[in-house]
């Protein structure tokens, strides 16, 4: 599998979840497109959107509920397009939406690994690949970033470091999608600056690769530690997302 491979991948599944062309990604000009279910998309996500923003770097290509076409495409070429996806422009997105009960909600960094610096990191515990039967009992909070107790099914394929035979560490994968499996990672706080989610990460990601699946790692941007994870495993960033949900559920995730 090539850089080449895996960028184009990714970008026709992100074509997929927001209804358009892989072009579309390539262009210099920005794309509006209408927001549309499909059994395809990311397992994870919410069709229809009221409003994505994707950028692999050229524009943005925005799928958006059809009432708010122009709305996001006043906003999105107003600005720069790395502008889009930050304050204070953002704030003009935002409270477009809000008057009609909606906010920002999502924003992430997306990576993708490069096979010229993706090699397996040296872990000085002891590793083993896990599987879904190996996962049943670490739903648990410390490992809440590698796996996800509300998509259980979704969990395929993991990596644990253990010492004498308690586990200290994991990466693990959701199958988000058919091409496309993306990596999470927790190590306990004791265990922590030892190299060892960098060892879990790029191992696991070989053993993706290995099984014809893209991995993808994502985290927020002032996430530097999980970003400098990400990239001392071997990836590097790809794209970046902001997706708007319903002020409720903003509200829920603040435990307001």
């Amino acid at each position: 599998m090539t850089n080449e491979m895996i960028i184009q991948i990714a970008m026709e599944q992100s074509a997929i979840d927001s209804n358009c062309k892989v072009e579309d990604f390539k262009q210099c000009q920005n794309v509006v497109t209408v927001s549309k279910e499909n059994v395809n998309a990311r397992r994870y996500l919410k069709l229809p959107h009221i409003c994505d923003l994707i950028s692999y770097g050229n524009n943005i290509v925005a799928t958006v509920d059809e009432k708010y076409m122009a709305t996001v495409s006043d906003y999105i070429n107003t600005y720069a397009v790395e502008h889009c996806f930050e304050t204070p422009n953002m704030h003009i997105l935002n409270d477009a939406f809000q008057k009609d009960g909606y906010r920002v909600c999502f924003m992430a960094e997306y990576f993708l690994p490069d096979v010229e610096d993706l090699v397996a990191l040296p872990c000085k515990y002891e590793t083993k690949v896990l599987f879904a039967e190996d996962f049943k009992d670490l739903y648990k909070a410390e490992w809440s970033n590698a796996l996800c107790e509300d998509r259980k099914e979704l969990d395929v394929l993991g990596v644990g470091a253990y010492e004498k035979g308690r586990l200290i560490g994991l990466a693990a994968c959701s199958a988000d999608c058919d091409t496309m499996w993306q990596i999470g990672v927790d190590v306990l706080p004791e265990y922590r600056k030892q190299g060892i989610a960098s060892a879990l990460t790029s191992r696991l990601a070989i053993e993706i690769i290995n099984r014809g699946k893209v991995p993808f790692y994502c985290c927020a941007w002032s996430n530097i530690k999980s970003a400098r994870n990400a990239i001392r495993s071997g990836f590097k960033p790809a794209w970046v997302q902001m997706t708007v949900k319903s002020s409720e559920m903003v509200a829920s995730m603040n435990k307001q």
